[in-house]
């Protein structure tokens, strides 16, 4: 059976279910039809096939979602080696999962390397680098047990910024997070070659 995980602080959430036949495991087709009729949720699937459905962002994460993602582009068209994809675009994990990072960056070889029509839906590639910022919806754990997953299906560099502690965790496969505490900025060399998070306007 689909299992439908809502995560919102502003209950009921509208959900539209009619492009399901039945409540049957959705297939990767009813996955991207479900999406496209709920337009106005973020929703994820994990590798288990369970939906996680939240509401769109405060107006206060957006906007540092906005700052991290306005960075990560500047610096990518000055480095000109990759692509920036912001909080609404979905990655195909090679675990099944469907997870949409807050910002996001793809060596420009390897997403070229799609079809146009992979690249037209949830795009069945890991990203070289994600950005997680965490809500006030979110937990701790579960932004971490996703940075986990993130490492364990091929991101080189991950970056999970918790605001309400003011600190930074660093993720890097085949080693331990390293945890910033309150930096002023998030180096993410040699990954992305002379490029760092500014946090001054993120906290």
């Amino acid at each position: 059976m689909t299992s439908l995980l809502v995560k919102s602080e502003q209950m009921p959430l509208p959900i539209d279910l009619s492009s399901l036949t039945r409540m049957s495991e959705m297939s990767d087709e009813q996955f991207y039809d479900f999406c496209r009729a709920n337009p106005d949720l973020r929703i994820e699937r994990n590798a288990k096939g369970e939906i996680i459905i939240m509401p769109p962002a405060f107006a206060d994460t957006g906007n540092r979602n906005s700052r991290i993602s306005g960075q990560l582009f500047v610096w990518s068209e000055a480095d000109g080696t990759g692509e920036v994809f912001d909080s609404s675009s979905g990655f195909t994990l090679p675990n099944g999962a469907t997870r949409s990072p807050d910002a996001a960056w793809i060596v420009s070889e390897r997403w070229n390397a799609l079809q146009p029509e992979q690249q037209a839906s949830f795009a069945p590639i890991v990203p070289d680098f994600v950005v997680e910022l965490r809500s006030s919806s979110d937990t701790l754990v579960s932004l971490k047990e996703k940075m986990a997953e993130y490492i364990a299906n091929g991101v080189r560099l991950g970056v999970l910024i918790d605001r309400k502690n003011c600190q930074v965790y660093v993720y890097r496969p085949n080693q331990p997070p390293e945890i910033l505490e309150n930096p002023e900025s998030v180096s993410c060399e040699p990954e992305l070659p002379r490029f760092a998070i500014k946090m001054g306007k993120i906290w």
